[in-house]
Parts: C-alpha cells; sequence; structure tokens
C-alpha cells in the first residue's frame, strides 16, 4: 500500500472524544465532554419538528438560510455590537467546528503564522496543520489564567496572518477584558493581523464579567472573523449550526472552502436556530443562573476533595491542578490520572496535556464541565466521595 497523508501523522485524535468513549465503557459521569445532559429548550425542538413537517428538508442556501442570516446579523448587532450584512458578511456552517478550519483555510498561505494561546482548545492544532499554518503559542499563565503582554508581543512578526482568540475560554474559563482585547486589537493593527474570534460560550458569564467581541473595537471588524454557533448557548451541541462574520472580502473565500467541505448545515435545525435567537432575555439569565449555582457546586467539591481548582469567569468547565493527589493515585501524568479517575469513581474527565502544544506543560491538570444536571452532579459528588486522603 502507498504511504497514506503525512498530515494525519501530526496530531491524534480528539482526546475529549477518546475521554467520553471511556466513560460511556466504564458506565460513568462524563465531565469530560462539554455537551449538557439536560433537556434541550423546548421551543427550539417545536421548531426544529415544525420545519421537517413543514418539508424544509432539502439542500439549504449553501451559505445558509436567509432567515437565519438576518438573525445572525440582528443578534450580532445588539449584542456583540457588530454590524454585518446578512447578505455578504455572514457563513453560515456545520458548527464552529467547520467555520474555524474554513476560515483558515480561506486566509492561510504556505509560510504564514497563527497564534494561539494556550492552554487552548485541542482542534486548534489539527486546524493549525490542516490548513498548512505554523502556530506560535503564547501562554496563560495559572492560576488566574493571565495574558502576558510581553510574550505575546514578541510573538508578532512579518510572517503573522492571525491570532486566535477563543473568549470566555475553553479549557480555562478565562474571559478577555476589554482591556486585554484592546492590546491584541493595536497588534493586529501594527502587524496587520487578522483575529479570528471563537465566541461560543458568549453567554456563560459569571461574577459580572461582560463579554466584548474585539470586532466591535476600533478600527477591528474588518480584519476580525468572529466564529459562533447554537450550541452551547441553546444547549443542542448535536445539530451542527454555526457561523463566521467577517467583511466581504474574507466572506467571499469561507464561503468557497464551506462550499467544498459540507455543502450546508442541516436545513431545519437553521430554521429552528432562528426561533432560538428571538428568545427572551429571561432565557439567558435562567441559562446563566443554572451554570453560575452549578460551577459553584462542583468548585467546592473539587476543593473538599483534594483538587486545586480555578475559578471560572465564564464557559462551563474547571482546570484543577492534580499534584498533590498524584502520589496517592501511584500515577505521574494527568493521562494516567484521568484514567485512574474513572477506574476509581466512574468520574470523566479530560487530561490537561490535550490543550498544550508541549503536553508536559499540562501533566499536572485536568479540566471538568458542570453543563450537566443535577441529578448527574449529585451523583458526582457521591462518586469522588469515594476518594480518601
Amino acid at each position: 500500500m502507498k504511504e497514506l497523508s503525512r498530515i494525519t501523522e501530526a496530531f491524534s485524535e480528539s482526546v475529549i472524544r477518546e475521554m467520553t468513549r471511556i466513560c460511556d465503557a466504564a458506565g460513568g459521569y462524563n465531565l469530560s465532554q462539554g455537551f449538557p445532559d439536560f433537556e434541550s429548550p423546548e421551543l427550539i425542538k417545536q421548531a426544529a419538528i415544525d420545519a421537517i413537517n413543514q418539508e424544509k428538508n432539502q439542500y439549504p442556501v449553501t451559505f445558509g438560510e436567509p432567515e437565519l442570516r438576518e438573525a445572525i446579523s440582528k443578534k450580532a448587532s445588539w449584542y456583540n455590537n457588530i454590524k454585518c450584512d446578512p447578505e455578504t458578511d455572514i457563513t453560515v456552517t456545520c458548527g464552529a467546528t467547520e467555520a474555524m478550519i474554513a476560515t483558515l483555510k480561506a486566509i492561510i498561505n504556505p509560510g504564514d503564522e497563527i497564534i494561539v494561546f494556550e492552554p487552548f482548545y485541542e482542534n486548534y492544532g489539527p486546524d493549525g496543520i490542516l490548513s498548512g499554518a505554523k502556530p506560535r503559542f503564547v501562554s496563560l499563565n495559572p492560576p488566574d489564567w493571565d495574558l502576558d503582554l510581553t510574550g505575546l508581543e514578541s510573538a508578532f512578526n512579518m510572517n503573522t496572518k492571525a491570532i486566535i482568540i477563543n473568549t470566555p475560554n475553553n479549557p480555562t474559563g478565562k474571559v478577555f477584558s476589554k482591556s486585554e482585547l484592546g492590546e491584541i486589537a493595536k497588534l493586529c493593527i501594527k502587524w496587520d493581523v487578522f483575529a479570528i474570534t471563537d465566541e461560543i460560550y458568549e453567554h456563560i458569564l459569571y461574577d459580572g464579567t461582560k463579554h466584548v467581541s474585539i470586532a466591535s473595537l476600533p478600527s477591528m471588524q474588518d480584519r476580525t472573523i468572529t466564529i459562533n454557533s447554537i450550541s452551547k448557548t441553546y444547549s443542542v451541541t448535536g445539530w451542527r449550526v454555526g457561523w463566521a462574520i467577517a467583511n466581504k472580502i474574507v466572506t467571499e473565500r469561507i464561503r468557497k472552502v464551506h462550499d467544498f467541505l459540507t455543502v450546508g448545515a442541516p436545513t431545519p435545525f437553521q430554521h429552528a436556530a432562528v426561533v432560538a435567537m428571538d428568545f427572551e432575555e429571561s432565557y439567558y439569565l435562567d441559562l446563566n443562573d443554572h451554570y453560575n449555582k452549578a460551577r459553584s457546586f462542583l468548585f467546592d467539591l473539587l476543593e473538599r476533595t483534594g483538587f486545586s481548582p480555578s475559578l471560572p469567569e465564564g464557559s462551563y468547565y474547571i482546570m484543577t491542578d492534580v499534584s498533590s493527589l498524584m502520589e496517592w493515585f501511584s500515577v505521574d501524568n494527568d493521562v494516567a490520572f484521568s484514567r485512574k479517575l474513572i477506574e476509581l469513581t466512574g468520574v470523566a474527565t479530560v487530561p490537561g496535556s490535550s490543550f498544550y502544544s508541549d503536553p508536559l506543560k499540562g501533566k499536572h491538570q485536568v479540566r471538568f464541565t458542570f453543563c450537566k444536571n443535577w441529578d448527574t452532579l449529585h451523583a458526582v459528588e457521591k462518586a469522588l466521595k469515594k476518594l480518601s486522603f
């Protein structure tokens, strides 16, 4: 057999999805993968059923149904302070995952570099490889995940094409402040660099933290590609409806890549997304209320059971240091720790090394998610009590 693609040797399968498979096989409690295990909103489910029954089951407009692009434009205006033309500036994709790779394929040329903050969502590494970009990593420093501006400045150069910003951040829960985004914007303008922002956790915020889209800052709209989806905000991670907002010239390129990657996102779910984007403010308040309580519950539980968690400002993940527990577990790295935790308690987490370019940086960390119902969280509490230190 002839040699297969060398590119696919440069990265592994998703560790997050692997931990889900291990958890399912063990019949455990999945605090590894970030999907809600509670019911999706009734209105959005009914809207999808209605769309199917109304025979909205064939190919959509490739770059997004007109009604959805109009709804995205309106929501981006009132929530993100981004003005965009639904006809020329929006591409609907199969989730934020496709939006990211389509964006990179649309702007990257051989030799281009992208700046990625680490720890990072694990897809960004393979996305860089698949697009042909060379990544330069800039560390966020625990426990508060502070931004090292000096390190960031040194990462920019003439070969820098884009910087990826995930705010609120997965896996750390960091929310980039307006001041931090302003410093990033200055560097983007200085070096003529695109900002690619993954903002899918934009409504999941705590302690009065505010979400700011870098595209709303002066001189940044035309050099920003804003990526989002309905997955997290509306608890429908399996529907795969996302989008990218960019200027007309960039959007034309993204749309071409998207067309030949997936043709289009699921038609009935696009129409259901229109309904979701018209939800009243109370929906978002209720969502945040649940996650705020779940965050406090899991954070306190982890502290009580010997972990050293970092309190997130947004999203629904908690990164925690497990150095003090490793000796008791008789392990010396995060992967072995995560497997041992499932064995002893049935609780699944994600090894921290999957979020770093150098796995050694995450060998003492794991990530938990708390986007779960109260039955699951209370079961996890009971399970973790099996640990006796």
